[in-house]
């Protein structure tokens, strides 16, 4: 039973968008959702015109998606429950599931496939009121996306990833001539995808055990054979580098290499990136490095008092809107989910030694006949979030569960 009460079922936020300008972030060529079969998408994009090493459009992956999860309700293996789940007990040797319809549902085994949450809160906006936008794949966002279109007015994205370009591209396709200002700490912004010749190493080849030491690696490596080369070269090996890092190394990459790592190994589309540039040169799109001191709402709309990187004084300015681009939450002891809530204050799960996700055992088991996934990992795996990555994860942790309850 899948158990989601989203609307979205099978799609999940990232491939649920309408948006033609939204892309996949992967070659179609890598995007399969089925472990056996790596093509499986490819084929299917080609059947439809597309380049398998293209980019394709997010709300047809989402299609693709849906019809896999259609196709597994008519085998009759597979029933989908339109609610949300909101706790879970275990006793007597099973999980007994709340839903918010007032159902239980009763499991021997329970899987968290919950993916990214929403943002944590951002304590320059306590007071921004109506006008700040915390969470940027809800309704909020995209009413605030209309209005922008439509009345105008300035655009503040607080964070510069992979979250502020969707931001971006839906301003744009929705026909939105003013202003944007994009920040963050380092004011830096995802890196385009572009054709290289791959140059593998081996595990052994990698420093182990030291953040300086795989960086400067990389760095050498990045001179020899292109720095995409390089960072793809670690792709393979990415789960044993960072299970080589004690918590403290783990702490000092988050800290000071995980903004370059994250803009270099998760890049956008060349069309993507083709619209970014297109904006910047036009004065529509200013990428900057600086933080926010405080925001308050007033009858002009939202002022904001920032402070660029490396400047004496602060600077004020007047928005329409302001959208947190930061990124998923990064404490999972701040999660407002009330499943994963529930599993916490109950001991039935606990956090990760970075408190990132839950802490996972090799088989990605978080407690007793308890499985989590995705993004719910990353502090055991760090590189969990993309496509391929997961879809291995999940062909592995069906196999444990089936041998689990066939034992």
């Amino acid at each position: 039973m899948l158990i989601d009460g989203s609307g979205r079922a099978g799609k999940g936020v990232a491939y649920s968008t309408t948006e033609p300008a939204h892309l996949l972030n992967v070659r179609a060529e890598g995007m399969s959702a089925l472990a056996g079969e790596r093509d499986h998408f490819a084929r299917r994009f080609e059947a439809e015109g597309g380049d398998r090493r293209g980019f394709a459009q997010r709300r047809l992956f989402g299609r693709y998606l849906s019809e896999l999860l259609e196709d597994a309700v008519e085998s009759g293996r597979t029933r989908v429950e339109h609610a949300s789940a909101v706790g879970a007990v275990r006793a007597d040797g099973h999980w007994s599931i709340a839903l918010d319809n007032g159902r239980t549902v009763e499991a021997d085994a329970l899987a968290l496939a919950i993916g990214n949450q929403e943002p944590g809160s951002l304590r320059a906006f306590a007071d921004a009121g109506k006008r700040y936008v915390a969470n940027p794949w809800g309704d909020d966002a995209r009413a605030a996306v209309e209005d922008l279109a439509a009345n105008g007015g300035d655009a503040l994205l607080v964070g510069t990833g992979l979250t502020m370009v969707d931001l971006v591209l839906s301003l744009d396709a929705a026909g939105f001539r003013g202003s944007i200002l994009a920040l963050s700490r380092r004011g830096q912004a995802p890196r385009a995808h572009a054709d290289y010749d791959a140059a593998p190493v081996e595990a052994d080849q990698v420093p182990h055990g030291r953040v300086r030491n795989i960086w400067r690696w990389l760095r050498r490596r990045s001179t020899e054979v292109g720095w995409r080369a390089a960072v793809d070269s670690l792709r393979p090996h990415t789960h044993g580098l960072w299970q080589s890092l004690d918590d403290g190394e783990q702490q000092r990459f988050l800290r000071h290499a995980r903004p370059w790592w994250d803009v270099h190994r998760h890049r956008i589309a060349p069309e993507v990136a083709a619209t970014v540039a297109r904006m910047v040169g036009e004065g529509r799109l200013q990428i900057m490095a600086g933080r926010v001191v405080s925001a308050a709402e007033n009858a002009d709309g939202l002022e904001v008092e920032l402070r660029r990187r490396g400047a004496a004084q602060a600077e004020r300015r007047t928005f329409a809107y302001a959208i947190n681009c930061t990124g998923p939450l990064h404490n999972i002891e701040h999660t407002r989910d009330p499943l994963l809530r529930s599993l916490l204050d109950e001991g039935k799960a606990k956090p990760d030694q970075l408190a990132m996700g839950l802490d996972v055992d090799a088989a990605s088991r978080a407690g007793e006949r308890l499985w989590a996934l995705g993004p719910l990992t990353k502090g055991r795996y760090w590189e969990i979030i993309a496509v391929p990555d997961i879809r291995e994860q999940a062909a592995a942790v069906a196999d444990d569960i089936a041998r689990e309850l066939e034992g």
